[in-house]
């Protein structure tokens, strides 16, 4: 049986020091009786040895657009690994498809669904290196798609710098990996059918769809995965056509090959998640990928909005002071901090649910909770700033924002961004604004090497030339 190479994919997903995760979509071919029977066919070896392990087969799942999601686990932490994976049609059922089973392997090598990644670091300690950004946009037009490639070469700058010998752990993408709303102009997507095929093109690139190959790749949402500003303008039924449909596609394209998703054994999904936050860890650093897009309440009365769910709160707070000493990476498709001048801006960020901002910040400064970064998206720019608290002089917490990974039209100029002074607070704590750094307002990416002393940062334009690179002490 000949293995046939995957029509999106391979994404390397959740990884630990003895597991991954590796996503892949096949190809949905009809009959007569319904789509035919397809299954994800995967093998794995030391990149130090020849020798692959027997293949695991995974069902591709017609209701997920013909994508499937295994786990190789029994791995080595920070040891380099090859894989293959491809799909295969077959009438028998998964269970009846197993080591004896005859597979040609020769259509899959590099590029197109071979690749090598390295695990994780299960040490404490160990200092790590990952890449971030957020907001890639590929413009739709005449009911068609159309590539922009200087999306992609953002990502062939971060393939440079890997193959030039930058340690690479991780790639966080923070949201607007997609624009199913085109900016509200043209034909905006509202079926399953049209997200879909929207991630489809978006992940195919070449450069992209490469490096996610090679580098564990963790992604959140924000609101151009639905529609702009969502849920500010949703009409009942954008909720009941158009929201079930992105978050589904969600699901299938970005949450699938993330923590978020149970496995049983290497190659069952269990269940649908109720919520779309989740946590992970790697060396030196603990990570915790908030949801703040699907679980806002709006209300008129600043006292009662919530960017997350009571649940999600506690959580994050939980997570916050769980004294694991690790360096504590909160991801966040809108930035934490700091604000923007403009309210109209300000609303759809941390900066317009002041309530539980000022309950995650007091949480930090009453618990003493060290080492904390927000990572955020969405602003198109870059920065960093600092936060610290009068009267607690151990209290600091840093803010970095990256992106757009791509933007084809002018940037927005943030002049008016408040790079210093007081936050609104909802206590009788402070929290005020200092160091900022100057505004990058062009399409870049962000590389953070962190150990347990503190952090550097560089940020580069989107053909890898250097913008802006600083220290950053815990």
């Amino acid at each position: 049986m000949d293995v046939q190479p995957l029509t999106v994919g391979p994404i390397v997903g959740a990884t630990t020091g003895e597991t991954a995760r590796v996503w892949g979509r096949g190809v949905m071919e009809p009959t007569g009786e319904g789509p035919r029977r397809t299954f994800g066919v995967a093998r794995i070896r030391p990149a130090s040895s020849s020798r692959f392990r027997q293949p695991v087969f995974f069902k591709m799942n017609p209701n997920f657009d013909m994508t499937g999601v295994v786990m190789f686990d029994d791995l080595s932490p920070e040891t380099g690994y090859v894989y293959q994976v491809g799909y295969i049609f077959s009438d028998l059922d998964l269970e009846d498809l197993g080591p004896g089973y005859p597979l040609d392997w020769s259509a899959i090598g590099p590029g197109i669904g071979a690749a090598e990644f390295r695990t994780g670091a299960t040490d404490g300690s160990r200092p790590r290196s990952f890449v971030f950004g957020s907001c890639r946009y590929l413009l739709r037009l005449f009911g068609g798609l159309w590539f922009d490639s200087r999306g992609d070469k953002t990502f062939r700058s971060i393939l440079r710098q890997i193959d030039g010998g930058g340690q690479t752990d991780l790639l966080v993408m923070l949201g607007d990996q997609i624009y199913a709303d085109d900016l509200n102009v043209i034909a905006p997507d509202e079926t399953l059918d049209e997200y879909n095929a929207r991630y489809r093109a978006a992940f195919s690139q070449p450069h992209i769809r490469e490096l996610m190959s090679r580098v564990p790749t963790y992604m959140t949402l924000d609101d151009h995965e639905i529609e702009d500003a969502w849920p500010a303008n949703a009409s009942t039924r954008d909720w009941m056509v158009k929201y079930p449909s992105a978050v589904h596609a969600y699901l299938t394209y970005q949450a699938s090959h993330s923590p978020l998703m149970t496995m049983s054994g290497p190659n069952r999904m269990v269940g649908v998640p109720d919520k779309l936050w989740y946590t992970f860890s790697d060396g030196c650093c603990d990570f915790f990928a908030t949801d703040t897009r699907t679980e806002r309440y709006l209300s008129d009365n600043p006292d009662e909005r919530e960017i997350v769910r009571p649940l999600q709160l506690e959580a994050l707070k939980g997570w916050l002071a769980d004294g694991s000493g690790r360096a504590k990476f909160v991801v966040t498709a809108v930035p934490f901090f700091p604000d923007t001048a403009s309210m109209e801006d300000r609303a759809d960020k941390w900066g317009g649910f002041v309530g539980q901002r000022t309950e995650v910040l007091d949480h930090i400064r009453c618990e003493g909770v060290k080492r904390v970064v927000f990572l955020a998206g969405d602003y198109h720019l870059s920065m960093k700033a600092e936060l610290i608290s009068p009267g607690a002089p151990d209290f600091k917490a840093l803010s970095i924002v990256s992106s757009p990974f791509f933007w084809p039209y002018p940037h927005r100029s943030w002049r008016k961004s408040l790079l210093s002074g007081s936050l609104a607070s909802s206590s009788e704590h402070e929290y005020v604004v200092v160091n900022s750094s100057p505004l990058q307002a062009t399409d870049n990416f962000t590389r953070v090497t962190t150990d347990l002393e503190g952090l550097s940062l560089s940020v580069f334009d989107r053909k890898g030339e250097s913008l802006y690179s600083t220290q950053y002490a815990y």
